[in-house]
C-alpha cells in the first residue's frame, strides 16, 4: 500500500530570524572582543544601532496601519470612491494615498485590483503615493530631520508629483495589453478580520525589518569604513551625489516608514541627494520591480520601472532645488 508523500516544510522568515538571534547570542564573546579591539567596527555598530532603534517604532506603526488597511479597506470600496473622469481620478488617487497609509508591499496588490476596473492611471498613482506621502512616513521624516521642516515638504510634494505624473503618463500612453498577469486571488472575505490583520502585519514587518537591517548596515559600513575624502568628493559634486543616492535607493529597497532614518545617517551629503533617495525608494526598487512583475507582468514592469525611476529622480531634483536649494 502506497504511503502518501510527505511535504517538506520550508523555513520561513521567522525561523531564519530566530536562528540568527541564537547564533548572535552564542557568539556574544567573539562580538564583544571584536568591538573592543577594533574602533571602526565599534563605530559601525553604534551607527547601526542608532539608525535601527530610531526607525523601528515607525516601522511597527506602519505595519500596524498597513494591516488595518488590508483587513478593512477593499479595492472595490476604493474604486467606488474614485471620480469617473480619468484625470480627476488620478488626482484623487494621489491625494487619497495620504489617507490610506501602507507599505509598498501592500500598495502593489491593491493597485492591481484597482487596475481591473479600467482606472489604470488612478491605480498606479495610488500605488506610488500611498507608501510615500502618508502621515506615518511624513512624521518619521520630521523626526529623522529635526529642525528641517522643508525636508518634509519637499518629500511630500516631490513624491505626490511623481505619482500624479506617472498616472497621467499611463492614461496617455499606457496599454492594457502590457498587463499580462491575471488578477491575484484576494483574501477570503469570510476570514476573521483579526486573522487578516495579523497575517498582513506579520508579513510586512518581517519583510520590512529585513530590509531595514540591510539599510542600517549599509549606512554604518559606509560611514565607518569608507575614507572621508570619498564623501568629500561626492558632496562636492552634486550630480554624482544625486546619481549615487538614486541608485542606492533602488538597491537597498527600504520600507518607506524607515528610510528617512537611513537617509538622515548620510550626514556627509547635502540634503538634495538625500531627498532623491527618499523619493526614488518608495517609487521603485528591486523588491517593487519583482512585485510588479508578479502582479502586472514583465512587459509592464520593464516599461513602468525605468520611467518611474527617471520621473522620481527628476521630480526630487526640481522640487529639491526650489525648496532646499543646493544644501
Amino acid at each position: 500500500m502506497a504511503t502518501p508523500a510527505t511535504t517538506r516544510r520550508r523555513a520561513g522568515s521567522l525561523e531564519l530570524l530566530l536562528v540568527g538571534l541564537i547564533a548572535l547570542a552564542l557568539s556574544a564573546s567573539v562580538v564583544s572582543d571584536l568591538l573592543t579591539t577594533n574602533p571602526r567596527v565599534a563605530a559601525a555598530a553604534t551607527i547601526f544601532c542608532g539608525v535601527f532603534v530610531q526607525a523601528l517604532p515607525f516601522l511597527v506603526l506602519g505595519v500596524i496601519v498597513s494591516g488595518l488597511v488590508a483587513a478593512f479597506v477593499t479595492a472595490e470600496r476604493l474604486q467606488r470612491w474614485l471620480p469617473r473622469r480619468p484625470v480627476l481620478a488620478v488626482a484623487a488617487a494621489g491625494v487619497g494615498g495620504a489617507a490610506l497609509p501602507g507599505c509598498e508591499c501592500g500598495s502593489v496588490p491593491v493597485a492591481r485590483r484597482l487596475f481591473s476596473g479600467g482606472t489604470g492611471g488612478a491605480a498606479l498613482t495610488f500605488m506610488l503615493s500611498a507608501p510615500a506621502i502618508n502621515p506615518v512616513v511624513l512624521v518619521a521624516t520630521a523626526v529623522a530631520f529635526p529642525g528641517q521642516p522643508q525636508m518634509v515638504v519637499a518629500r511630500c510634494v516631490a513624491s505626490l508629483l511623481t505619482a500624479v505624473v506617472m498616472g497621467l503618463l499611463w492614461q496617455r500612453w499606457g496599454r492594457t495589453d502590457w498587463v499580462t498577469r491575471t488578477l491575484p486571488t484576494p483574501h477570503d472575505d469570510a476570514a476573521p478580520r483579526w486573522a487578516v490583520f495579523t497575517g498582513a502585519a506579520r508579513h510586512d514587518f518581517l519583510q520590512s525589518a529585513g530590509y531595514l537591517v540591510l539599510g542600517a548596515a549599509a549606512v554604518a559600513l559606509l560611514r565607518a569604513f569608507v575614507p572621508s575624502w570619498v564623501f568629500g568628493h561626492v558632496a562636492g559634486n552634486l550630480l554624482v551625489g544625486i546619481a549615487m543616492m538614486a541608485v542606492l535607493a533602488v538597491v537597498l529597497a527600504l520600507c518607506s516608514e524607515a528610510d528617512a532614518f537611513v537617509a538622515a545617517g548620510f550626514t556627509m551629503l547635502p540634503l538634495l541627494p538625500r531627498l532623491v533617495f527618499l523619493v526614488v525608494g518608495p517609487a521603485i526598487d528591486v523588491k517593487l520591480f519583482a512585485m510588479q512583475v508578479g502582479m502586472f507582468g514583465r512587459a509592464f514592469a520593464v516599461r513602468f520601472a525605468p520611467v518611474t525611476f527617471v520621473v522620481a529622480t527628476a521630480s526630487a531634483v526640481v522640487v529639491g532645488l526650489l525648496v532646499l536649494g543646493t544644501t
